[in-house]
């Protein structure tokens, strides 16, 4: 009895890495959901991580996610109405307002980070904890091989 060869058996390198990570982002949004972050996108999300360890202006996030301040200021605007930042007067004055976490910010970052942790968990499960170490050793290469030091800031998918 014949068998059908692996369809993803000598597919291009960037096919199999934007599918891996297509299957492995679907399945983190569709978990969060089930645990009530269903309202976050993954711009948000990415934003979340920018803001984690302390405030920034819209102007240096704008920045950080490549799209202009007039989409970062609606982005924080949705956000500002959902509870998940807050705008204030910057420490330095002037005009500038500086964007912080609030709680429920954190606590979307707390419940994600534990959906991550779980998708990893099966990973290392399926592939074993020293073949999912060199994959990410490999990974790491190709970046630093493209990127060179200055790794580039992850984009967000819209």
């Amino acid at each position: 009895m014949a068998t059908d060869p692996d369809p993803l058996a000598g597919a291009e390198l960037t096919y199999l890495l934007g599918m891996a990570f297509q299957v492995l982002h679907a399945e983190f949004v569709e978990r969060v959901a089930a645990a009530g972050g269903g309202d976050v996108r993954p711009v948000h999300a990415m934003l979340f991580q920018m803001l984690r360890r302390g405030g920034a202006t819209s102007t240096e996030l704008a920045a950080r996610l490549g799209i202009t301040k007039q989409a970062t200021g609606q982005i924080l605007d949705q956000l500002e109405d959902r509870g998940y930042v807050v705008r204030s007067g910057h420490p330095d004055g002037g005009r500038r307002r500086l964007v912080e976490l609030t709680d429920a910010a954190r606590a979307y970052l707390d419940m994600a980070g534990g959906v991550l942790h779980e998708l990893e968990a099966q990973v290392t499960a399926d592939l074993g904890a020293a073949e999912l170490a060199g994959v990410r050793v490999d990974l790491a290469r190709i970046v630093r091989h493209f990127a060179g030091a200055d790794i580039p800031p992850l984009r967000p998918l819209w």
